[in-house]
């Protein structure tokens, strides 16, 4: 499931990996469905608990970056949490961390609640794309396909694109500009507050 993606995983190539048969992993699983959600829901269990003592900002961080590190060291994690439905113990768990922090912070519940919707699919988002593009760049055929349009663009019809290429390029991912669009959400949430 790691290596290959969600679309091309089986229950019986999972079941060759393992060196049983297909009928071993039917006696824990029914479906592929119940094992994507197993795989996620353990994934999830691997999230440290939010920082006790810190300010709101910095547990919002440490729970942002943990989701991302924990997504980039199992790409699947990223297909999961787009793909199936939001089910599950450890699931709600990190929801419970993140939204207790923001309530405790002051934030009235809409507010909470937006917040978190936004924070997650921020977290998921640009570590999807981050995913993405570091596989892309792994791809020699991907990254010559992304020099030949990237060349291909008039400076006429998209100067802007073009003027700004290189830090483009520069932001695609990374620490930094994760921390920078995080950064982004903080601020604006202080001022609502």
């Amino acid at each position: 499931m790691e290596g290959r993606g969600l679309d091309t995983f089986s229950l019986r190539a999972l079941a060759g990996e393992l060196g049983v048969g297909p009928m071993a992993i039917y006696t824990y699983f029914r479906n592929k469905d119940e094992l994507y959600d197993a795989v996620r829901d353990h994934l999830m269990g691997l999230l440290p608990a939010v920082p006790a003592g810190a300010s709101w900002p910095d547990q919002v961080r440490a729970v942002c970056r943990g989701l991302r590190r924990l997504m980039l060291q199992h790409p699947c994690l990223a297909q999961l949490l787009a793909s199936r439905p939001l089910i599950g113990h450890e699931t709600a768990r990190v929801a419970e961390g993140l939204l207790s922090v923001l309530h405790s912070a002051g934030f009235d519940k809409e507010i909470a609640a937006r917040t978190h919707t936004t924070l997650f699919t921020y977290v998921l988002g640009a570590t999807s794309w981050e995913i993405q593009m570091a596989t892309e760049q792994r791809d020699p055929e991907g990254l010559r396909r992304l020099r030949t349009t990237m060349e291909s663009l008039s400076a006429t019809e998209f100067p802007t694109v073009v003027e700004l290429a290189p830090e483009l390029a520069r932001t695609t991912g990374g620490d930094e500009q994760f921390d920078y669009g995080l950064d982004l959400l903080i601020n604006g949430l202080r001022t609502a507050s």
